[in-house]
């Protein structure tokens, strides 16, 4: 699974890792067509219902059937509300997306046929479990093993960080919608509108699959126009979510103060040789 991230990149530093014009798209204009774009500050350890920078791909110029635009940067809330929901507090429950239930899934399958977008990450967080008698075990997750809660209760947790060996953002595989909060009664309000997003993740590679048995679907940069193409077809897709590119992945095991997302520093991502003991994993 995916359920915290780092990303310390400001807006020119991303719209030049991405080819983006610096003109953002969505600043102006109806709140419904585009979602907005604010600065962020760099967030070390990023949290379900947080603001996150998103890219999404080329809209039509002019008309609908016009040349395709830019790709463009916008922020969004992670945990992804259908726009069907009653309530946008379910996007707690729906920050990952599994790679192979995605097209199926009612509160997915539109956002993965025409709304994918990619959420950048300087690195994102896993926790492997560790156990009273100092044998270390994979995590787990809710929906695969039955066991999941019991298991994580009673062990330590030790946290790594995975990234790119090189200093370049991870591209994490993403789909969002839009949801319209009924509390609002002016739709020409941005907030009548709220922008959310999920990762896509995916059983995880043998070289991670020590730590935790998923891990975030990465998209390569040879692989991002396919992605963010809304014509992309089944097959283009299915191939995507199996590319990601864990051969260039660095793991560094990190500083169990990430473990709350109190903490929210630079070093949190930096190595450590000798963590200590672990501690119970919390958000607070």
């Amino acid at each position: 699974m995916c359920g915290r991230y780092a990303q310390s990149r400001n807006v020119h530093q991303l719209q030049l890792a991405f080819g983006l014009p610096e003109e953002a798209l969505g600043r102006e204009g109806d709140p419904r067509a585009w979602p907005p774009l604010e600065e962020l500050d760099p967030d070390y350890n990023i949290s379900p219902g947080r603001p996150v920078y998103a890219v999404l791909g080329p809209p039509p110029q002019g008309e609908d059937t016009g040349p395709p635009g830019p790709r463009s940067l916008h922020t969004m809330r992670w945990g992804l509300v259908p726009s069907w929901a009653k309530d946008r507090n379910i996007g707690y429950r729906m920050i990952n997306a599994r790679s192979e239930t995605v097209a199926d899934k009612p509160a997915f399958r539109t956002a993965y046929r025409r709304r994918r977008c990619l959420l950048p990450a300087d690195a994102y967080y896993e926790w492997q479990l560790l156990n009273k008698d100092g044998t270390a075990e994979a995590s787990t997750s809710p929906a695969t093993d039955p066991q999941h809660r019991k298991r994580k209760a009673k062990a330590l947790k030790k946290p790594f960080s995975i990234h790119y060996q090189e200093s370049e953002p991870l591209a994490l595989a993403g789909i969002f919608e839009r949801w319209r909060d009924p509390e609002v009664d002016d739709e020409n309000d941005p907030a009548a509108w709220l922008w959310s997003c999920a990762v896509i993740t995916t059983e995880a590679a043998p070289q991670l699959a020590h730590i935790h048995e998923r891990m975030p679907v990465v998209v390569p940069a040879d692989g991002w126009a396919a992605w963010l193409d809304p014509a992309s077809g089944p097959d283009d897709l299915s191939h995507l979510l199996d590319e990601t590119p864990v051969a260039r992945f660095e793991v560094d095991e990190v500083s169990t103060d990430v473990n709350s997302i109190k903490n929210n520093r630079p070093d949190l991502l930096e190595p450590v040789e000798d963590a200590g003991p672990a501690h119970p994993e919390t958000l607070f």
